[in-house]
């Protein structure tokens, strides 16, 4: 009988030949997966013996992660903000770098008072509306997506984290449905990614929608029609928070600006590339 530790050995090798970067890691979590454990446990157990009924399925949800599955849909969760999610191939898989636009929302303290009202536009799986949700509990919520697969998916984060006070709206980026209401924070992470580009991507990432990828030819299709509609629901003093693609800044500040926008400001993420872009709407 072969131990946890052949059995991770031989699950990284195969995955590494099949080209899945951080091939032991991805085997450690789908090992720890299948043995209802925590991944760091694995390394208590490592003589522990595994039978054909343990090896089974873990050898199943291999075979399929080699073949470019992405490791959250196998999972069927995704880690964001220290929260888990569900994830699965409904919308796209929250990028690590979108835990840095929610980081800055958090540093806008008016939106701590009762009347603050804030909108999630392209909501996906809810990640970005459901973390404001809870570190913002006074704060009123909307959240829209054009895909009910997506919103679907969104909902069940939103039971699965307790969450019962979001207005979620199937819609083309802001409903006139929501003509009347005024938000101090709309924050979007649209699909940026230049139609040519879509068939180069990775193979993981070809596992998300291309209703979530599909940004238009230059990517910013949708950045410029929701630049008007966002500035006409922004109270006063209000901010616009938008993730963007690599070499897109220039292009959105001057959308922006055309759509009267003020302090326009693109922010870094984590590795030096401008991902974001900030902006408000004056008194």
């Amino acid at each position: 009988m072969m131990s946890l530790l052949d059995v991770l050995k031989g699950a990284s090798e195969f995955l590494g030949k099949q080209g899945v970067e951080s091939a032991r890691l991805n085997a450690e979590h789908l090992l720890a997966h299948v043995l209802s454990l925590k991944r760091m446990d694995l390394y208590l157990q490592f003589d522990r013996p595994l039978g054909e009924i343990e090896r089974a399925p873990l050898r199943d949800l291999i075979r399929r992660r080699g073949t470019g599955i992405p490791l959250q849909h196998l999972l069927g969760t995704v880690e964001f903000c220290g929260r888990t999610f569900n994830s699965d191939n409904r919308a796209l898989i929250p990028r690590p770098e979108t835990e840095q636009l929610v980081e800055r929302a958090l540093t806008y303290t008016n939106l701590g008072c009762k009347s603050s009202s804030i909108l999630d536009v392209a909501t996906g799986s809810g990640i970005i509306s459901l973390t404001l949700a809870l570190e913002y509990p006074s704060a009123m919520i909307v959240a829209t997506d054009i895909s009910s697969e997506a919103l679907s998916l969104a909902r069940e984060n939103a039971s699965l984290l307790g969450v019962d006070r979001i207005i979620f709206h199937e819609a083309d980026l802001i409903p006139a449905s929501l003509e009347k209401e005024s938000f101090d924070l709309i924050t979007a992470n649209l699909p940026y990614i230049p139609s040519a580009e879509i068939p180069t991507l990775s193979r993981e990432v070809q596992h998300d929608p291309l209703l979530a990828l599909d940004g238009g030819a230059d990517g910013l299709d949708l950045v410029r029609r929701l630049a008007p509609l966002a500035y006409d629901r922004l109270n006063a003093g209000g901010h616009l928070l938008l993730e963007i693609g690599i070499g897109q800044s220039e292009e959105v500040k001057t959308c922006l600006a055309e759509h009267n926008y003020r302090d326009i400001t693109p922010l870094s993420d984590y590795q030096g590339v401008l991902r974001f872009i900030e902006a408000m709407k004056g008194n």
